[in-house]
């Protein structure tokens, strides 16, 4: 059969038509979305390990056959214990056990063959002996031995729904054989040459079924030579889309605003609320000398919760006010443009500009007078939420964005947002806000395309806050610590996982505040604060807090990012260990605002899992966020790292930026050399034109072909 990228999955053997629509659902449709869908890990079936020379907390692979099994109920009756004994071929026996392993009853039978992949642990019964505990195991057929199996290195997959790892595994062996190794090559030759990577082809073959003398390491650690060829080719796919972007943003047309007028010199330093750290001043210079050219600017701002980044985006949206175009704020939630629109009317009215806020919970009569001055151009900045990308809503000259916390939003909403200044003939200046510090790795990734600035120094007069952790049961003390500060007149927020009670049988914010309430604080004036409520209440509950009628505010993640109380000095998040290392981070940031000494902590039973403890450790240890951004991605991996995924997943098949840093940063380099040099637009002209459409549509290049 002719090689054809685009052949339907289910022509291949070994899918057929109902496995063709298992794999649909995880986007398989022809086979080159199936050579895609690559081996999680890999098994040596030539060197099987001996049951004798297995040691305590080893992970082995094993060929032996049953000898008995069975399931044995536990007290409740629904669970069962499935028991095995299985012997290899030099006579040595193993047992093994299964937790809520009653579906293997009937299923595995005396004489049977079998592959079990699994950690060797001493039997806690019988400690002289070894046990593996939940194995992976594959039944083999006497009679069909074939060499998907066994006498190789043999690749493991995902199962999808009812298609297992090994019916995966023989139709991908099936789809391996029409390959063609010299198959069209998407990176340029002479890039792939100077590298001393394989052929795609190769690539494919050997990542799917490698050679017998490949290095299990090196292919479980993913540092084989096919599988290093497929990372730096994902990686550069998706660097030369953000190259692309990049070059063809800065074609286009942008209002080049004047900066050296002492008139907006003196309206920037009318509007500073305080004397600005050298590193204010160094991001805003970044930022000045972008507004200054035709081009549009597109620049992210990271900075540490606190570091000042709202004043920045102030300062630029008087930089375009004061050259007549109008400037836009949007931010993720109500909260959080609320605290923006009462921050800039507070620092910009007072100079004469016009502040406008737009959100959904507005009533009809005062969004529709909001949107008529904004049309008009009489609302010189304006804040709001995703409220801002409706239809309705048009600028009579947009010429500066900022989005704040944009890993909230998708990639299509911050364009639509673009959109609205693109109607009017221009592209606005984009600054990009963020008080999740990203490592570089992932800003490499997620924000290739824009230029960086960080705002590295906390405004003077900010006081360390001091965490502690603590358990439940201390509770009564850490509630009598509270009673103290309030009685100084201070404030606090205890945090909570929940809204209502729920079957994890986490404390919830609704009945936390009534007991609470009546039981702990009865003479205090607390506030509950949680996503359910309507605009109107939320802003209600929070104006109460900030003017100190409610001392205590019991909240959920609600208060995560937008709350700023300088008069609340203490924390208090109950089931922390719930929560990831940088909503932990994000939460401390609302205190510690104001000169007072501050105290965050954090409540969690005594016995968690080791990953949670290193999330609370950590926070003990260091309020570095950008330290405390890197132990997050290690901990739980860049696809969890933010906590929300993004529109436009990047959809990497085998890359991790994390793991693959210094292929991220050959690839950026290369992908960028390319899409610079003139004298290689023939060479990207054909890698385009060899690229699938799923590839086109993934990697954004379709439109550049």
């Amino acid at each position: 059969m002719t090689m054809n990228l685009s052949t339907e999955v289910r022509m291949i053997k070994g899918v057929g038509p109902q496995r063709a629509e298992l794999l649909a659902q995880r986007g398989i449709h022809t086979l080159e979305d199936l050579l895609g869908y690559l081996p999680f890990r890999y098994e040596d079936r030539i060197h099987f390990s001996r049951v004798k020379d297995i040691q305590p907390n080893g992970v082995y692979t094993i060929r032996a056959r049953v000898m008995s099994g069975q399931a044995v109920r536990t007290m409740r009756g629904r669970d069962a214990i499935y028991h095995l004994l299985v012997q290899d071929e030099a006579g040595g026996l193993l047992p093994v056990k299964f937790f809520h392993g009653g579906y293997l009853e009937g299923r595995l039978k005396p004489g049977q063959l079998l592959i079990l992949h699994g950690k060797a642990e001493i039997d806690k019964l019988r400690p002289a002996r070894l046990e593996m505990i939940n194995p992976q195991i594959e039944v083999l057929s006497n009679e069909e031995l074939d060499s998907t199996e066994v006498g190789r290195i043999v690749p493991i997959y995902e199962a999808i729904g009812t298609f297992g790892s090994r019916q995966i595994r023989r139709a991908m062996y099936a789809a391996v054989q029409l390959i063609d190794q010299r198959m069209p090559d998407v990176l340029p030759e002479a890039l792939r040459a100077r590298l001393g990577f394989p052929t795609r082809g190769e690539a494919l073959i050997h990542t799917h079924f490698p050679e017998p003398g490949e290095s299990l390491d090196a292919l479980n650690t993913f540092r084989s030579p096919a599988q290093q060829r497929l990372i730096f080719e994902e990686f550069f796919l998706y660097q030369l889309s953000l190259a692309l972007d990049r070059k063809a943003s800065r074609k286009e047309n942008a209002i080049a605003f004047r900066l050296r007028e002492d008139a907006i010199r003196e309206a920037l330093k009318r509007i500073l609320p305080f004397k600005p750290t050298a590193a204010q001043k160094r991001v805003l210079a970044e930022i000045a000398a972008d507004l200054e050219k035709p081009a549009p600017m597109n620049r992210l701002l990271q900075g540490d919760v606190g570091s000042g980044k709202t004043i920045i985006a102030l300062q630029a949206a008087v930089i375009a006010i004061e050259n007549g175009a109008q400037a836009a704020l949007m931010a993720p939630t109500e909260i959080l443009a609320v605290q923006h629109f009462l921050s800039a009317r507070r620092i910009l009215a007072k100079a004469g500009y016009r502040v406008e806020m737009l959100i959904s919970g507005l009533k009809s009569a005062e969004k529709s007078a909001a949107l008529d001055r904004i049309r008009s151009g009489e609302a010189q900045l304006v804040i709001g939420t995703h409220a801002l990308i409706e239809d309705n809503v048009a600028f009579a000259r947009l010429g500066f964005v900022a989005i704040d916390e944009q890993h909230r939003f998708g990639v299509l909403q911050r364009k639509r947002l673009m959109d609205k200044a693109a109607a009017l003939g221009h592209a606005p200046h984009v600054l990009v806000l963020t008080a999740t510090p990203i490592p570089r790795t992932l800003s490499l990734t997620l924000y290739g395309d824009l230029d960086v600035s960080v705002l590295d120094e906390l405004p003077p007069g900010r006081t360390p806050i001091v965490t502690r952790m603590t358990t439940q049961q201390h509770l009564p003390g850490v509630w009598e610590f509270l009673r103290r500060e309030v009685a100084a007149g201070h404030q606090a927020y205890v945090v909570y996982p929940v809204i209502e009670e729920s079957k994890l049988e986490l404390k919830a914010a609704m009945e936390e505040f009534e007991r609470l309430s009546r039981e702990v604080f009865p003479k205090l004036k607390l506030g509950l604060l949680h996503g359910r409520l309507s605009s109107d209440e939320k802003e209600e509950v929070m104006q109460r807090f900030r003017k100190n009628e409610a001392q205590i505010l019991v909240a959920t993640t609600v208060v995560e990012v937008g709350v700023d109380v300088p008069n609340a000095t203490v924390m208090v998040i109950e089931h922390a260990e719930r929560f990831g290392l940088s909503q932990l981070h994000q939460l401390r940031g609302r205190i510690g605002r104001g000169a007072r000494k501050s105290h965050c902590i954090l409540v969690a039973p005594f016995r968690m899992t080791d990953e949670a403890r290193a999330r609370l450790e950590t926070m003990v240890r260091t309020s570095n966020g950008f330290e405390i951004a890197e132990t997050d991605l290690l901990l739980r991996g860049p696809g969890e790292f933010f906590g929300t995924r993004q529109a436009g997943n990047l959809g990497f098949h085998i890359a991790n930026p994390l793991r693959d840093k210094e292929l991220l940063e050959l690839a950026r380099r290369e992908a960028f050399a390319l899409a610079a040099d003139s004298a290689q637009q023939d060479a990207m002209q054909r890698l385009l034109r060899l690229l699938p459409s799923e590839w086109q549509r993934r990697y954004h290049l379709a439109r550049i072909g």
